[in-house]
């Protein structure tokens, strides 16, 4: 039999190496290569003249009853996961330090213990005291919750064995410690082996495990990506700490739409649901320049959101470019059309760019309303109020519709708006319930709505 050798393993994409180095070949990531003990070298046995059992065949017209789904109560959690919690399901949550993930996932488990279903809590990180003060703090200390601190993978699976719950919160899955991979907590090798035993529990017992992940400071989960490979549903708690509300996003669900978002509100009592993202996130604005209300999509639900800009004369040769919860790349991209194509410059000023409230928007409809504030901030020009932007840009100065613009335009009206600036062709099925300007290219769209440029 051959000896397993120690191999070493990039935990940025996983690249296996035959000895340590500072920079990983494949990605170019510095210190993320680390011991994996136990994995070797050698080839696996072939299987043999054995036979295995014949797996059954089914065709593409086969009727299966839908999945079961368990509601929590918390309605923005539910509707993240898909509408509902499907059993022997494994869901890894991920998210900075400090943002709220135990507090979200502590919530959940009293909302699913009270509505009747078996949960236990596993914290590796804090005692049992910690986290029955927290629960106490967020009123759930009458919530039928059963608590454990443990960080050996063995105990806690025996223990899940014996009570059998209809739901299983591991916080976290960095802190496992499986005694039957030698290599430390945290690591490579641990992460990945206490990921596949509990995901392998969950489906052969049907027990849901929602995980908790840490996160690298790039914001990706840490360790393997092969976790994320393994679960069914991979969220991201998202927020500022400078603001209140938190975003709940899906990136992977194998039992519903991928990212859709849920909305929530830190209070002193925990996280209070949001059910109007819209309404929260404009409370605050001001008719000012720069400013612009960008009606975009986040999963299947509308959201609208202010788009600040701030253009200013810069005394730096290399003028500034800061962006907060847009893409950098793009707004650069934004910049250089609206020079070429409309001829707009920003050389020698500073360029400041913030999605209010602290929510990340990813999708291209925004290059409109980005476009739209930054030349508002140039010219000091306000939008009439009232008004919604929505459109992508393309490299040549053309305006591309975007889907959903229906959802968007229900959205605006039902907040008081009264006006669309959007792209021409925009397919639309029925009457308009506000007013809509449409234009074809950028040039046209800034001459229509600023006038001249100086």
């Amino acid at each position: 039999m051959a000896k397993n050798t120690t191999s070493y393993i990039c935990t940025s994409c996983g690249t296996v190496h035959k000895k340590w180095a500072g920079r990983c070949e494949n990605c170019g990531e510095w210190n993320t290569i680390t011991e994996d003990a136990g994995t070797g070298s050698a080839a696996p046995k072939a299987l043999g003249k054995s036979r295995g059992r014949t797996v059954e065949l089914t065709d593409l017209s086969a009727e299966e009853a839908p999945l079961p789904r368990q509601l929590s109560g918390l309605d923005e959690l539910d509707r993240v996961l898909g509408g509902g919690l499907v059993p022997a399901s494994a869901t890894l949550v991920g998210g900075d330090p400090g943002i709220g993930k135990s507090t979200l996932l502590l919530q959940a488990a009293g909302a699913y213990a009270r509505s009747g279903a078996g949960v236990v809590y596993v914290s590796g990180e804090e005692a049992a005291a910690q986290v029955r003060m927290r629960g106490q703090r967020l009123g759930l200390a009458d919530a039928p919750v059963k608590l454990a601190a443990e960080t050996n993978l063995r105990d806690i699976l025996t223990t899940l064995e014996a009570e059998r719950p209809r739901l299983a919160i591991i916080d976290s899955i960095q802190t496992m410690w499986a005694d039957h991979v030698d290599s430390a907590p945290g690591s490579v090798s641990q992460v990945r082996a206490a990921a596949h035993e509990l995901v392998s529990f969950a489906k052969r017992r049907g027990v849901s495990v929602m995980l908790v992940g840490h996160v690298t400071k790039e914001g990706q989960i840490a360790g393997p990506r092969v976790v994320e490979h393994m679960v069914d549903t991979v969220l991201y708690f998202e927020g500022e700490r400078g603001h209140p509300f938190r975003i709940l996003r899906a990136v992977k669900n194998r039992f519903g739409p991928a990212d859709e978002i849920g909305v929530f509100e830190m209070t002193g009592a925990g996280l209070a649901e949001v059910a109007n993202p819209s309404a929260l996130f404009l409370s605050e604005r001001g008719q000012a320049s720069g400013s612009v209300v960008f009606a975009g999509i986040e999963g299947t639900r509308p959201v609208l959101c202010e788009i600040q800009a701030l253009v200013a004369p810069s005394p730096l040769a290399t003028p500034r470019r800061t962006v907060v919860g847009w893409d950098s790349g793009r707004l650069a991209m934004i910049l250089a059309v609206l020079e070429a194509r409309a001829g707009i410059g920003f050389g020698g000023m500073d360029v400041y760019l913030n999605v209010a409230g602290g929510l990340r928007v990813g999708e291209p409809a925004a290059d409109l309303a980005v476009a739209t504030a930054l030349v508002s901030a140039r010219q000091d020009h306000a939008l009439p109020e009232g008004t919604v932007v929505f459109g992508e840009i393309s490299l040549s100065g053309a305006l591309r519709p975007v889907p959903q613009a229906e959802a968007r335009l229900r959205e605006a009206a039902k907040l008081g708006f009264n006006r669309a600036l959007m792209p021409g062709g925009t397919r639309r099925t029925g009457p308009d319930p506000i007013a809509v300007d449409t234009l074809d290219d950028l040039p046209g769209f800034v001459e229509s709505v600023f006038g001249g440029i100086d």
